[in-house]
């Protein structure tokens, strides 16, 4: 029995969109002569324990997972291009979040404020932030303290609350709140963006063969283009794919390698 699950943009209110999703892409993959497709998607498994498992089918992970807990065991196949404001193409960005009633108006002017990250290996609320306030670092921090949420919705939450300054929020995420639960942003304002990274990939196991891997591209292929989807993908913001590659992803370590010239290991 194999896996499949797409665990980083799910919701309650958007879980039988995705459902509507993989029946189609299981049906691609079967036509195109894949055996073993799971029949449905797997909801709420931990994503360590998917990713590292050894029935895994298909998912998508972080960029940054890539480089670094997954490197050479997951590889993308495509990468989903959204409708979303702060998405060109294939890339995305985070969105800088602060109080409603912030004084900033300008990341660079929060050194010694206190930042809350969904967690300490995701690229849009992590490495971008991190990446964008590396240049004012003093003797190895920008903010005088840093708390983990678990989620972005946390996040919204540890800001709105005030036991935190500054968030960035991954901008596929924050257009699927603002949609679905416009008052998870009350009490919030934007403060800016990011600069631009891959979004998070589809991706197999590295060990999958490469037709199988190419098999797996057409299918997603034919899923995102089918008209019968159209409402489906509008409903999960998706608009078309980039086919990629473990080279695509290299602005992952760029990021990470400016924040580490700039001598700052964590936001």
């Amino acid at each position: 029995m194999t896996t499949a699950s797409l665990p980083m943009y799910g919701m309650t209110e958007t879980r039988d969109a995705y459902d509507e999703f993989w029946a189609a892409l299981a049906e691609n993959l079967t036509q195109l002569g894949l055996t073993e497709v799971p029949n449905h998607l797997t909801h709420d498994r931990p994503v360590r324990e998917l990713w590292s498992g050894p029935d895994l089918f298909i998912s998508q992970c972080c960029g940054y997972d890539l480089i670094a807990r997954y490197k050479n065991i997951l590889r993308p196949v495509a990468t989903p291009e959204y409708a979303v404001d702060g998405c060109l193409g294939a890339n995305y960005c985070s969105t800088i979040v602060v109080a409603e009633d912030s004084p900033f108006t300008d990341v660079r002017q929060m050194t010694g404020t206190i930042a809350v990250i969904n967690g300490p290996e995701s690229h849009s609320g992590m490495s971008a932030l991190r990446h964008l306030v590396s240049r004012g670092q003093k003797e190895g921090r920008f903010f005088t303290e840093l708390k983990v949420s678990g989620s972005h919705i946390a996040s919204l939450d540890t800001v709105r609350d005030g036991k935190a300054d500054i968030a960035a929020i991954d901008s596929v995420t924050l257009s699927l709140l603002r949609r679905y639960r416009p008052e998870s942003f009350k009490g919030l304002k934007v403060l800016g963006t990011t600069y631009a990274a891959p979004a998070p990939p589809f991706v197999v196991k590295a060990s999958m063969p490469e037709e199988d891997v190419r098999r797996v591209r057409q299918a997603l292929v034919a899923t995102i283009e089918d008209p019968a989807l159209t409402d489906c993908r509008e409903k999960l913001l998706l608009k078309g794919l980039t086919i990629a590659e473990m080279e695509d992803y290299w602005v992952m370590e760029a990021f990470q390698d400016h924040a580490a010239k700039h001598g700052l290991s964590m936001v």
